[in-house]
């Protein structure tokens, strides 16, 4: 598996496209607390995760459980640690879960890449 991580608008997907020979049609772009993991690409972990925390569930949890499925893919999440710490408590809490979901994926997977500026900073 490969992890790419990044702040918004950073080119993230593109690299995956190009690094990886990534089609359009190959790419899942998350939106609610479900995962399509038929598709080589992942995107937009992190608003997964948020739906996942407004439902009250642990997103690390339902990637545990799924393991044998994302074993192959390409996951791509937005890196949203920096800047001010929130107020809202959801906000923090979703914060956290996305720290807590990005570190249980980098150690298990076989690359992880960092984009900036779309240039790859290789971490693993």
């Amino acid at each position: 598996m490969v992890l790419i991580i990044g702040g918004a608008y950073q080119g993230k997907l593109d690299f995956a496209k190009e690094a990886f020979s990534v089609a359009q049609e190959d790419v899942y772009s998350c939106s609610g607390p479900e995962i399509d993991f038929s598709r080589r690409c992942i995107d937009r972990i992190e608003e997964f995760a948020y739906a996942c925390v407004q439902r009250g569930t642990e997103p690390k949890a339902y990637f545990e459980a799924h393991k044998e499925q994302w074993r192959d893919s390409i996951l791509i999440c937005q890196d949203i640690s920096c800047g001010v710490v929130p107020m809202d408590t959801d906000q923090r809490e979703w914060r956290q879960a996305v720290g807590r979901l990005c570190q249980y994926l980098a150690g298990e997977a076989g690359r992880v890449s960092r984009i900036f500026c779309g240039l790859e900073q290789r971490l693993k």
